[in-house]
């Protein structure tokens, strides 16, 4: 009898299993979900994207090699031109809450011009925001700046986003004005 009822659980189990992988299958096809930028999603959803984001983030950047200059005001400033030129339409810049761009995006971007740094591990900081510049993160509007920026570029605004929030808009406009090329 013992073997009866293990054979009997195990092809509930797999029927259950099947049942599961077709009803998935029809909601994929389904259409039912929608994907409007101006629909948010469930707030499971959302918790599953978020926590996927953040640890696959931080997996993937804990190993990164933070430069040691990263303070210099060279760097401050090579990163700032290419943060108002680059950044600052989605992710803003002092005195700014919100752009119509922003506005009609989902996820919002966050405004970096605005995020506290304070109790956040400086190091970690740093390679989170360096690997999420290079890599982009998928299905959320942030590009992947690696194909054209090397490492070094993609460094000076991590620099620059250490200081960001710290910035009036007249400092920003000094630190973002770009030279004749």
């Amino acid at each position: 009898m013992t073997a009866f009822t293990k054979g009997a659980c195990l092809k509930r189990l797999i029927a259950i299993t099947g049942a599961i992988a077709i009803g998935g299958v029809a909601f994929l096809y389904s259409g039912l979900y929608s994907m409007g930028a101006d629909d948010p999603h469930y707030d499971i959803t959302t918790w599953a994207l978020e926590t996927l984001r953040e640890n696959s983030i931080s997996r993937s950047s804990k190993n990164i090699e933070v430069p040691s200059d990263l303070d210099s005001v060279d760097r401050l400033l090579k990163g700032g031109a290419d943060y108002n030129d680059m950044c600052a339409g989605c992710h803003l810049k002092p005195g700014k809450t919100e752009s119509d761009f922003t506005l009609g995006l989902y996820p919002s971007p966050p405004n970096l011009a605005d995020i506290s740094r304070a109790g956040e591990d400086a190091q970690a900081a740093d390679q989170r925001n360096f690997w999420i510049i290079k890599h982009g993160i998928k299905a959320s509007g942030m590009p992947a700046w690696a194909p054209g920026h090397d490492d070094v570029r993609i460094w000076n605004m991590v620099a620059f986003l250490k200081r960001l929030p710290d910035l009036t808009e007249a400092q920003y406009q000094i630190l973002t004005a770009r030279g004749k090329k």
